[in-house]
């Protein structure tokens, strides 16, 4: 029986029961909220570990020769070895962070089947996939065993809950996977374990997987470098060797390199940004026929002339990353924007959002109060000894001058304001943005403290003794600083966003929205034709409740929450049909029409 879109966002009253105790809530973990100082600690140093011992000891190298793995997991014969007529593969990306993301995305991944309504209202009907792909960066914010048992494993095990067979999983390595060395990723995914969600395969974290009709789908790992290590190079030189002049190739990388070159500053490129050139080039010796890729996350399709298809799809859970970029939408090669989820008008207003940034970051918010307070308490503790009214604003400035503590907390503000700059406009730009940011919290700072000793002055009397006031004054600067120091990091965030297209991620990490998911649904059917499915999820449901049967419970949304979305089809249909796939050569032409995709 096939699960409609409807059903998944919104199963009917009479098909579910309530629970009083403990709350109808599953134990799941809440987004991550990026901008919580010990996240943000917990992560650079992870990141810095990872980069320093990673270009020391590559783990590929080890696993390399520890692991042996087949050339190709060989999916275009069913276990009986005749040939597979038809298959249906899942494709998910940047996955692992909030329950209500992740696990809805889940659902519809695990749903034996789907019917998906596209923009047109036409509905197809689709199968969940014999193999299930993720396409990197499988837990957020660090990789552990904990935190890939939490916000991974655990939501795709509840949503499979024996409704259908278990896929079988490969996993592309991304950035976060490797912040511990890839290790709790080698532990989950290349050791052939099994959990109630999936079987794994793979004893590598790269692998080639054979597909009916000469299809073929290839999973790199580009590591923390971007970099495709010797034995790599080597395993899919072989994988090549066995494909016939008119295989095409599917290539999973977890980032979309097409994308990055566009907006990285050219003094920063080297020859490592171009491994899907040296791939295509020199190891596969064809023209890759679709590129997947995650990193980014949101829902990007480009196209070219000949049908090729580059397409990051990385919203398989977490926060959404903004479509606005005006540099992404066209590539000197010919490849155009053909769909962006969510719209670009939408990005940019959902960039709004950081005028919120107070609310939505209560940590930080934390975090600048004390920054706020350090700046100016001692100022505002020497200004009211013996004031007996508000001070001018020039006798606050030179206290700020003449106090040590406040100028080395001043000039340690700026500088991480300058650190914290986006470097994609340039040096220069970064120095300036980033200064003038740290200037505007300086000169608040200030003010503030003046606002601050304008009341305390008066109050000195009445308060009797001087650390009474001081840690009223403390207090007003804390809470001041707690409203106005988030506020400016916000506003900073939306300007530096939508008008001078910088800090896209910080941006959007800082919101962190559980909405406008997605996921792709390969079929590779009868007659050798390639349809991809982009499912999106407008709005995840943020209520969740026991489904029945209760012997088999089923965590399903709940029907009060009215403002959730089923899935549905971003745009319709690609359909690439089976056809040679061009060669790579220096003079290749326009192709006719017997070789379009």
């Amino acid at each position: 029986m096939a699960v409609r879109a409807s059903d998944v966002s919104r199963f009917p009253g009479r098909r579910a029961r309530r629970r009083k105790q403990p709350p109808d809530t599953p134990e799941g973990r809440p987004m991550v909220s990026w901008y919580d100082p010990g996240v943000l600690v917990k992560s650079g140093l992870k990141t810095l570990l990872s980069g320093t011992f990673g270009r020391q000891a590559d783990r590929r190298l080890l696993d390399a020769v520890a692991r042996p793995q087949p050339l190709a997991f060989d999916y275009a014969e069913d276990e009986e070895g005749r040939p597979r007529e038809e298959l249906w593969l899942d494709y998910v990306a940047d996955l692992g962070d909030g329950w209500n993301s992740t696990y809805a995305v889940a659902s519809s991944v695990m749903a034996p089947e789907l019917d998906l309504e596209d923009p047109t209202g036409q509905v197809h009907r689709t199968r969940g996939g014999d193999v299930l792909v993720f396409g990197g960066d499988e837990v957020y914010p660090t990789a552990s065993v904990e935190e890939y048992q939490a916000r991974t494993v655990a939501p795709y095990a509840a949503a499979l809950n024996r409704r259908r067979h278990r896929p079988h999983l490969f996993a592309v390595a991304g950035n976060h996977d490797w912040y511990d060395g890839l290790v709790s990723f080698t532990r989950l995914f290349c050791q052939g374990r099994y959990s109630p969600g999936w079987r794994t395969k793979q004893q590598r974290s790269y692998f080639a997987l054979k597909l009916p009709h000469g299809w073929w789908l290839l999973g790199t790992d580009m590591q923390l470098e971007s970099d495709l290590d010797a034995p790599q190079v080597e395993f899919f030189q072989q994988v090549a060797a066995r494909m016939r002049g008119t295989d095409r190739v599917i290539l999973c990388n977890a980032e979309p390199a097409w994308i990055h070159q566009q907006v990285k500053p050219r003094a920063g490129r080297g020859f490592l940004d171009h491994n899907i050139d040296f791939l295509e080039q020199k190891v596969l010796g064809k023209k890759v026929s679709v590129f997947l890729a995650g990193d980014l996350h949101h829902y990007r399709r480009h196209e070219n002339g000949e049908g090729r298809q580059k397409i990051v799809a990385g919203g398989g859970g977490a926060f959404l990353h903004p479509t606005h970029l005006p540099k992404v939408d066209r590539r000197p090669d010919g490849f155009v924007l053909k769909e962006c989820y969510p719209p670009r008008e939408t990005s940019r207003r959902l960039t709004w959002r950081n005028l919120l940034f107070t609310a939505i970051n209560p940590w930080f918010s934390v975090f600048m109060g004390g920054v706020y307070t350090l700046l100016g308490w001692g100022v505002a503790a020497r200004l009211s000894e013996g004031a007996e009214g508000a001070p001018p604003f020039r006798e606050v400035l030179n206290a700020a001058l003449q106090s040590t503590g406040s100028m080395v907390l001043g000039a340690a503000t700026v500088l991480g304001t300058v650190v914290f700059a986006d470097s994609r406009r340039g040096k220069r730009w970064r120095q300036v943005s980033g200064a003038v940011h740290g200037g505007v919290h300086l000169l608040l700072a200030l003010l503030l403290t003046w606002g601050v000793s304008a009341i305390a002055a008066p109050l000195a009397s009445e308060l009797q003794w001087s650390l009474r006031r001081d840690l009223f004054s403390g207090l007003l600067l804390f809470g001041g600083g707690a409203l106005v120091g988030p506020f400016v990091m916000g506003l900073y965030l939306l300007l530096s966003l939508n008008v001078f297209s910088c800090h896209p991620n910080e941006a959007f990490s800082s919101l962190s929205i559980p909405d406008w998911k997605n996921f792709l649904r390969l079929h590779f059917d009868a007659e050798g034709r390639l349809t991809v499915y982009p499912v999106g999820f407008r709005r995840v449901p943020r209520r969740w409740m026991r489904g029945r049967p209760a012997e088999d419970p089923e965590w399903v949304p709940d029907p009060a929450d009215t403002r959730a979305t089923p899935p549905r089809l971003i745009e319709p249909p690609i359909v690439i049909g089976r056809t040679k796939a061009l060669p790579v050569t220096p003079d290749t032409g326009p192709p006719d029409a017997a070789t379009r995709i």
